[in-house]
C-alpha cells in the first residue's frame, strides 16, 4: 500500500517572462556524458528565451580550498573566511576574494541553480563541496543568528535542482542496494545546504549506472531530462519542516509539530525520520519516471 504524506513544498512560481538561470558544472570533461546533460539544459531553456550562465568549475580552475586568500584588503586578522568565527565578518565588510565574489553574483542574478555533477564516494565531488564552502557565506547565503534559515534563508525565492550521474545502477543506490538509497545520500547537499539557505530544491535529476549502459539509454536518459525541463517551472519542490517548526532557543522541532506529525504513517523527512519509515522514494527522476508538475 502507497504511504501518502502531507507535503510542505510550495511549487515553483512561473510568473513569465525570462529568467536567468545559473549551471554549476563540476566535471573536468566537457565531452563527457555531464557535458551533454549540461548541452541539453543550455538549449532547452535557451530555446524558452530564459538566460543561461555557466559555471565551469574546472574550466575555471576553480580553487575548493578555504584558505586566508579568501580575505582581500588589510585585515590584521586573515582568519578564514567562510568559518563562523569569520566568514560574516569578511562578507559584511565586502572583503570576499573576487573568485567568490564572482560566484555570488551570478547566485545573486539567478533564478534557478542546476548542479550538474557525477556522484564521486556517494556525494559531489571536491570542486563542488569547495564551490558550496567558499560561496554559500554566511550572512550572504544565510544567517543563523537572525534564523535566516530554511523558508527563511537568504536564498528564499530561488530554485535549486541537483543533476546527478552515477557509476552504479538504479537498484545499487536503492534503499536495499550496496550504495544505499541515493536520496538519503543526497540528503546532506539537499537539505543540509541548499534548504538551510533558502532555496526551494526539486527532486533530482538520476542519470544512472552510465559504464554499463548503451547509446539508447544514454538518448532516453537525455530526451526525459529535456521533456523534465519543459516543465521545470512548475515543479512542486521536495517538503522540508518550515523555519517556524522550530523552536528559536534550541533550534529542534517543537512539540506542536512533532504533536502533528504523530498521525503520518511517515517521516517529515529524511533527516527527521522521527522513528518512523521515510517519506515514499517520490522524489528522483530518472529515465523510468516523470516529472510532477501543478496543473495549468
Amino acid at each position: 500500500m502507497e504511504i501518502t504524506c502531507n507535503q510542505r513544498g510550495t511549487p515553483v512560481e512561473d510568473t513569465g517572462g525570462t529568467k536567468r538561470v545559473l549551471i554549476v558544472f563540476a566535471h573536468p570533461d566537457r565531452a563527457s556524458f555531464n557535458g551533454e546533460l549540461l548541452d541539453v539544459a543550455t538549449h532547452e531553456l535557451e530555446s524558452q528565451g530564459h538566460t543561461i550562465e555557466i559555471s565551469d568549475l574546472y574550466l575555471q580552475d576553480f580553487n575548493p580550498v578555504a584558505t586566508k586568500c579568501d580575505i582581500s584588503g588589510n585585515l590584521n586578522d586573515k582568519r578564514i573566511c567562510n568559518q563562523t568565527d569569520g566568514g560574516k565578518h569578511c562578507y559584511d565588510e565586502g572583503e570576499i576574494s573576487p573568485d567568490i565574489r564572482s560566484e555570488m553574483t551570478k547566485l545573486e542574478e539567478a533564478d534557478l541553480v542546476i548542479f550538474q555533477f557525477p556522484m564521486f564516494w556517494s556525494s559531489a565531488p571536491a570542486i563542488l563541496k569547495g564551490w558550496f564552502d567558499r560561496v554559500l557565506q554566511d550572512g550572504f547565503a544565510f544567517n543563523f543568528e537572525k534564523q535566516q534559515i530554511l523558508d527563511k534563508g537568504l536564498m528564499a525565492g530561488k530554485t535549486a535542482l541537483l543533476s546527478v550521474t552515477t557509476g552504479g545502477s538504479r537498484s545499487m543506490l536503492s534503499d536495499t542496494g550496496v550504495s544505499g538509497d541515493v536520496n538519503v545520500l543526497l540528503w546532506p547537499i539537499q537539505y543540509g545546504i541548499l534548504r538551510i539557505c533558502g532555496f526551494n530544491v526539486l527532486s533530482p535529476q538520476l542519470s544512472h549506472g552510465l559504464p554499463f549502459i548503451g547509446e539508447s539509454t544514454r538518448s532516453d536518459y537525455l530526451s526525459k531530462w529535456r521533456g523534465r525541463l519543459q516543465h521545470i517551472w512548475t515543479e512542486v519542490p521536495l517538503s522540508f519542516p518550515a523555519c517556524s517548526d522550530y523552536d528559536p532557543t534550541t533550534l529542534t522541532l517543537t512539540n506542536d509539530f512533532i504533536d502533528k506529525t504523530k498521525q503520518s504513517e511517515c517521516s517529515p523527512s529524511i533527516g527527521h525520520h522521527m522513528n518512523k519509515p521515510l517519506p515514499p522514494p517520490k522524489c528522483s527522476y530518472t529515465s523510468e519516471t516523470s516529472a510532477k508538475v501543478k496543473s495549468t
